[in-house]
């Protein structure tokens, strides 16, 4: 068993969700291990990863609009606002979503379905650079 780790970098223009797919895929070609388990962790409190469709842009609008209207911005019943009306309402969406995923890797193929991406969902309005660590163990 070989063990490797990297990261992949996402600079974010603001709330939405990101296709790191292709990042992820040109990560796995450049390293020496063919079949295994690939682990991914954002390491931000703010940012969350998915799995969704990635053909059809709407789902991605549709997404966005559902936790517009699950999580409202600037909530007055929020403490935590120090950095914005969207702040808190960030940390609510991470938390409802997923800050690592998991996949099998054979023959340096992602096991994804034929209409899946791999997202990094950013929840704040800014600009920010986000890191998704990589773990890749296999042979």
């Amino acid at each position: 068993m070989i063990q490797i780790f990297g990261n992949i970098t996402e600079l974010t223009k603001g709330r939405k969700l990101y296709d790191i797919t292709p990042k992820i895929k040109g990560w796995i070609n450049l390293e020496k291990i063919n079949t295994g388990l690939l682990t991914l962790n954002i390491k931000h409190t703010s940012a969350s990863l998915l799995v969704n469709e990635n053909y059809d842009s709407d789902v991605l609008l549709d997404l966005e609009n559902f936790f517009t209207k699950l999580v409202v911005d600037g909530d007055e019943t929020y403490s935590h606002i120090l950095e914005g009306p969207d702040d808190m309402s960030a940390h609510i969406r991470t938390v409802l979503t997923q800050t690592n995923l998991s996949f099998s890797i054979k023959n340096k193929e992602i096991n994804l379905g034929t209409w899946q991406g791999i997202f990094l969902y950013e929840h704040r309005f800014g600009n920010f650079e986000r890191c998704v660590d990589l773990h890749f163990i296999g042979e």
